[in-house]
């Protein structure tokens, strides 16, 4: 345990993470040159399309330094806000992290929320500053605001470039020298922590866990602590570039373990692993539950495919905890799944994943956030969908979630950013200089606001510049009314949504525009409405497509023209009584794109 070393990779997304990573993997040979690609513990092809880190990856390198074989274990993790859970489940596998910052970009908000992530675990830190070979380089300023931040030293602080390879053996030599070697009792009875999991097809659940107290050997009778499910290991071992089996893997190192478990159900991120036989007194105190912040139905475009689409979030859920669902039906849509996210990133990539890792062809409804309503008989609701709000008359208060938001600017957007996010309904908290040339706004708004394009927008305004991260603070009452959207008289549940009565009349008005678009024309006429209860506040009319019936009269008594016009009124509004709307997939996905 005295050469061992586990440690994780944290920075704001785009800082140089998985380059660096490349760099130590490569330095320490642990993957043969054939193999050997640019970011490559991004498994996913959506990770290198879209040039971000989505899954935390661990790898086991060896390293000989002063005469010495040290092995050091390495979990790349994920720098987008949606998936600071990763990170947190990453931290707990670790005694040690190293801070990445850009050196042309400097401290950016989601630096700053990892950096206390991994002082809330206790974790050791060394500060890198990263691509010192980029044109727009700024060390000494990033060194500034680094001693600031982390309150280390001038000496502390390692100058390095992913990309050449630059400082990569000052990196090592940190790593060695700076961070502790994990603690533990090898002969206590065994207790390991599940930080991840993955389902391979033929070989069931394999879960990575890091171990705090004793050992697992190969055929060994484990137990999980809170499912109480007791397996075989049928094989355990370490995380090379592919799994590598072992007989036994020992106190403080990161591995695997394969028990031909097939129901996704009984392994839980988080979990203690012990042995049946001789079972420890305690669990381990996992990472932070993290609640789901946005709700969005998902749906299968053929009812028959509702249970596939099941087995498939049930194993996107062993690969990313964080996603919770429960079955819900809709009028329109039919059977589907209410499922939670951390965000809105975080359902793209969900969708996504079930359509090219699953095959899955799935529609999703308007994301949401969760409300707590009050009725006026004392009782208290949590609405996750907009369609289970009680009647208006029956509510005494609605509360929505709220969001202390950091951004991290240059000063000559300023202006700009408060606009947005006082249209955002946005209260400014602090605005406090980091250097001259970073301001930290720090705001707290509704966190439906920002669920739709607010971090679009914010990028567009900024060039790019501003970065944003947040944490949801309380819920608080505000004056928020249901919008429904009827067509022809029928209410669409699919459409309904939440909203702040000073924002309904103009979104009611876009959506009716919007549908009015998209929907084909009828043999009769059809009216749009978007209402608040009972009022209506916007309609259009989707005009019926019409067969000149009067086209066989020529010349004659008007009368007769009127008696066959009369006829066709008195049919046209026979199928509107009894006419169906049919809604196309495309309105559906425009719904979502409202705000573009």
């Amino acid at each position: 345990m005295e050469n061992l070393r586990n440690f994780c990779i944290i920075a704001h997304i785009d800082h140089g993470k998985s380059t660096l990573a490349d760099r130590l993997i490569e330095t320490t040979k642990t993957i043969t040159e054939r193999k050997m690609m640019d970011t490559v513990l991004d498994s996913m092809d959506l990770e290198r399309e879209r040039g971000i880190t989505i899954k935390s990856h661990a790898i086991q390198m060896d390293f000989p330094y002063q005469g010495k074989k040290y092995v050091l274990n390495l979990i790349d993790t994920p720098g987008h806000v949606d998936f600071s859970y990763e990170v947190s489940r990453s931290l707990a596998a670790c005694e040690g992290a190293l801070l990445l910052v850009d050196a042309s970009q400097g401290i950016q908000a989601q630096t700053i929320s990892n950096l206390y992530l991994a002082l809330d675990q206790g974790l050791t830190i060394i500060p890198v500053v990263n691509k010192i070979d980029m044109p727009g380089a700024n060390p000494e300023q990033v060194e500034e605001q680094m001693m600031q931040l982390v309150g280390c030293e001038r000496k502390d602080i390692i100058h390095a470039s992913g990309r050449t390879g630059e400082g990569v053996e000052k990196i090592f030599d940190a790593i060695i020298n700076r961070l502790p070697a994990p603690k533990g009792n090898p002969d206590a009875p065994l207790r390991a922590l599940i930080f991840d999991s993955m389902f391979n097809p033929f070989r069931g659940v394999i879960a990575y866990y890091r171990i705090l107290d004793g050992a697992i050997r190969k055929g060994d009778t484990v137990k999980f602590v809170n499912t109480k499910a007791m397996y075989v290991a049928d094989e355990v071992g370490i995380l090379r570039f592919d799994l590598e089996p072992r007989n036994e893997v020992k106190t403080g190192d990161v591995g695997y373990i394969i028990t031909g478990i097939k129901n996704a159900k009984e392994i839980k991120v988080g979990d203690t692993i012990t042995l049946a036989n001789n079972p420890c007194k305690e669990a381990i105190h996992g990472f932070e539950d993290v609640k789901p912040m946005v709700f969005a139905g998902i749906y299968p475009m053929d009812n028959d495919d509702y249970s596939g689409l099941r087995d498939s979030l049930e194993k996107l859920q062993l690969n990313d905890a964080s996603l919770v669902f429960e079955p819900e039906t809709s009028i329109a849509l039919g059977f589907g799944f209410r499922c939670g996210f951390l965000g809105l990133l975080h359902l793209e990539i969900v969708q996504e994943r079930l359509e090219r890792e699953y095959d899955m062809t799935i529609l999703t409804t308007v994301p949401q956030v969760s409300y707590e309503a009050y009725l006026t008989n004392g009782e208290h609701l949590t609405i996750h969908n907009p369609a289970d709000m009680p009647e208006v008359q029956r509510i005494e208060r609605i509360e929505e979630p709220y969001i202390r938001a950091q951004v991290i600017t240059k000063p000559e957007y300023i202006g700009t950013i408060m606009t947005l996010c006082m249209d955002k309904r946005g209260i400014l908290i602090n605005q406090n200089y980091l250097t001259e040339d970073r301001v930290e706004l720090v705001f707290e708004m509704p966190l439906a606001e920002i669920v739709f394009d607010f971090y679009d927008r914010l990028k567009s305004i900024s060039r790019g510049y501003a970065s944003f991260d947040y944490h949801t603070i309380d819920y608080r009452a505000g004056d928020l009314v249901k919008l429904d959207i009827l067509l022809n008289a029928e209410q669409v549940d699919a459409f309904s949504a939440m909203i702040h009565r000073s924002k309904a009349e103009d979104f009611g008005r876009k959506m009716c525009e919007k549908l009015k678009e998209l929907i084909p024309r009828q043999m009769f006429m059809i009216p749009v409405q978007a209402a608040i209860g009972a009022k209506i506040i916007a309609r259009e009319n989707i005009s019926a497509m019409r067969k000149d019936v009067t086209a066989k009269c020529y010349g004659g008594d008007i009368s007769r023209k009127r008696k066959l016009l009369e006829k066709q009124k008195k049919g046209k509004k026979k199928m509107r009584q009894f006419g169906k709307v049919e809604v196309p997939q495309e309105a559906f996905i425009a719904v979502l794109k409202l705000n573009d």
